[in-house]
């Protein structure tokens, strides 16, 4: 999620257990706290441009790493504010905990994938219940965050934390329900899907994208799931084969490696790219959800050393005619 929505629920949480007299510093310590964890963004390498993939929404999001990650936000905030505030460091590192240990979960409610339980194993739990931005997630939350600490009321804090479970709740029933019209689209058109998943657009919990594999393809459509269903039939795309769309790759270079990386980070989720052929799309992911317009991809290079990386792409498809079909269809009314 965005770092105001991590940041105000952390704050709700611990303002939510906090005596009256520590609501202000229990929520700022709360909200540094449930930023905490993306600061493994800053993991970054010149040379190898997908290291940052590898480790975000990694150890940082663990949650046997919530004890450690909180422990050191206390440290570094009881230090400077603790004693000035006759605060204890035990009451700190609660606070912190709490902040810290709402971020995972919140994350694993998205599209985008966490490792919830590194080291034990490097899978990401996506499970797609609420887009990244949600003003109507948010919003709410922080609208009560603030009037409870101006009316030092830690009911309203815990309002907001009641909020933020039935939210994603109900975006997870919406994800059903676009689950079930996608399964249906695939019998109509007589396809058997390995794999079918159902993925929030951005900023709402109405408008889905379902995506679904077979043998060959991958199949994309939008679902409105509001009082009634409304269907956007979408596109069809070839999965990434490279012996056939990239017969030149040594697969034990640098590039070939890489490719297994993005494959891990995009849940397999990989194709050719139909516009620009050295690149290799995540189809997951697009601002028109029943297109393979992608937002992030790699491209290889013909010419690369067995040691080169390949370079990593991000597509920022913002056009007015893009804007303006997604606009369609979540305003359909």
């Amino acid at each position: 999620m965005d770092p105001l929505t991590q940041g105000v629920l952390g704050a709700s949480l611990s303002l939510s257990v906090s005596k009256k007299q520590h609501l202000l510093v229990a929520g700022f310590f709360g909200l540094v706290a449930g930023m905490a964890p993306d600061l493994d963004v800053l993991i970054r390498s010149e040379n190898d441009p997908l290291l940052f993939l590898e480790f975000h929404r990694q150890f940082t999001h663990s949650l046997f790493f919530i004890p450690f990650g909180s422990f050191l936000c206390a440290l570094l905030l009881y230090l400077p504010l603790g004693k000035k505030l006759q605060l204890s460091f035990q009451q700190s590192w609660l606070y912190c905990a709490l902040g810290y240990s709402t971020h995972a979960l919140l994350d694993a409610c998205t599209s985008y994938g966490t490792q919830l339980f590194w080291p034990l194993t490097n899978e990401r739990y996506a499970w797609n219940a609420v887009s990244v931005i949600d003003p109507v997630f948010t919003l709410p939350i922080l609208i009560l965050l603030v009037f409870s600490i101006l009316k030092r009321n830690a009911w309203l804090a815990r309002i907001a934390v009641v909020w933020a479970l039935t939210y994603p709740t109900l975006g997870m029933l919406q994800r059903d329900r676009a689950e079930a019209v996608g399964w249906q689209l695939a019998k109509e058109r007589q396809h058997v899907p390995i794999r079918l998943e159902a993925k929030p657009t951005f900023a709402n919990i109405l408008v889905w994208k379902v995506i679904y594999e077979t043998e060959e393809d991958y199949h994309v459509d939008a679902i409105r799931a509001a009082r009634s269903i409304k269907t956007y039939r979408g596109e069809t795309i070839e999965k990434l084969n490279l012996s056939r769309d990239f017969p030149w790759l040594d697969l034990n270079s640098q590039q070939g490696k890489d490719i297994e990386r993005f494959r891990q980070f995009s849940n397999g989720f990989l194709a050719r790219s139909p516009d620009d052929k050295l690149h290799i799309i995540d189809v997951r992911y697009s601002i028109v959800p029943n297109q393979f317009n992608a937002l992030w991809s790699v491209k290889l290079s013909p010419s690369a050393s067995t040691n080169d990386h390949v370079e990593y792409v991000t597509h920022r498809d913002n056009s007015p005619e893009s804007r303006k079909i997604f606009s369609d269809m979540l305003f359909d009314f």
